[in-house]
């Protein structure tokens, strides 16, 4: 196929994907958000174990996975309502569903909880679809509001048969997986076996006739989300999924310096025993969370959401370049 005929299939997509950020920018003007522009070079590109960074050369610097850190920073300074649209940047994401250089979109509200935050989510994607689609009904899936609300613990014992609490060790969860039927491998981590039951009994099933917000996700797996109150062994995070699609990745954001410098170290040593790169911690990040009021907030994938709107395969049919284009 020539550049030209490549190109000329993709121009409905791409004047549709313009529709599309578009309306996300309508839809955060009119609540009274401030877009920011966050940096492209980092410090430090965050320490999540799935967490994968181009290093830049002859630099201390990172390109930015996610601008998680600096928005923090910008509720500390006195903002309360934020959002962020541009490119982020993580190594080895490369599929169907996954491009290196991705486009993000991430708001946080102070003084919500992540209730509020999916409740935007519905209002947001709804709104999307009938700027983009002319409607919120895409084929058998309904997008419009209400969605269904299911805790991880609820969606692991329907679609998978296994119980998740929270605070079972890994030989524990692998236990419960392999008398539910799964195979799952000797050894690993508590989310190497997770992911591996959830990955392949349960987010193929989530979100085929109406979006589902996957809420109440197990502490192990807790990241920057906070706990729980009342229940410690699970925290304030929610993942959307549409269509068979991930879309977002939501917490109710850990604001405790000490804790969350006590997850950062607890991830880095993680990373060095998994022999992955570790990469130093943001000490101004860390610094500023001690004047982050109580807030919420959200990731969210903008070419997935494009690929479920356009009714699009490969995430290559809603960009202009794919990475293996180039």
């Amino acid at each position: 196929m020539s550049e030209r005929e490549r190109l000329a299939g993709r121009v409905r997509n791409l004047e549709r994907r313009a529709l599309l950020l578009g309306a996300i920018r309508r839809f955060f003007d009119e609540r009274g958000f401030v877009e920011i522009e966050a940096p492209i070079l980092v410090p430090s590109p965050g320490l999540e174990l799935h967490l994968d960074a181009f290093a830049v050369a002859d630099s201390d610097r990172w390109l930015i996975t996610s601008p998680e850190y600096q928005m923090k920073r910008l509720l500390a300074g006195g903002l309360e309502r934020i959002y962020s649209l541009g490119k982020v940047f993580r190594r080895g994401e490369l599929g169907a569903h996954h491009n290196p250089e991705f486009t993000m979109l991430e708001w946080y509200r102070a003084g919500a909880a992540w209730t509020a935050i999916a409740d935007d989510t519905e209002q947001l994607v709804a709104a999307a679809a009938r700027a983009v689609a002319g409607t919120t009904r895409l084929g058998a899936l309904e997008l419009a509001p209400p969605w269904d609300r299911l805790s991880v613990a609820e969606a692991m014992r329907q679609f998978a048969a296994v119980r998740v609490d929270g605070d079972e060790s890994a030989d524990e969860l692998r236990a419960r997986a392999r008398a539910a039927g799964h195979r799952v491998p000797d050894g690993g981590a508590w989310d190497d076996v997770f992911f591996g039951v959830f990955l392949d009994a349960v987010e193929p099933q989530l979100g085929r006739e109406r979006p589902v917000i996957l809420f109440d996700w197990p502490r192990p797996l807790a990241a920057l989300a906070r706990e729980k109150p009342g229940d410690p062994r699970v925290v304030e995070r929610f993942e959307a999924y549409a269509g068979g699609l991930e879309l977002c990745n939501a917490f109710g954001e850990l604001t405790d310096p000490v804790e969350q410098r006590a997850r950062c170290l607890r991830d880095l040593d993680e990373r060095r025993a998994r022999g992955l790169p570790a990469y130093p911690l943001d000490e101004k990040f860390l610094a500023a969370l001690a004047d982050v009021p109580p807030s919420a907030g959200i990731a969210l994938g903008v070419d997935r959401l494009a690929m479920l709107l356009l009714g699009a395969a490969d995430i290559r049919d809603v960009l202009a370049f794919k990475s293996d284009e180039l």
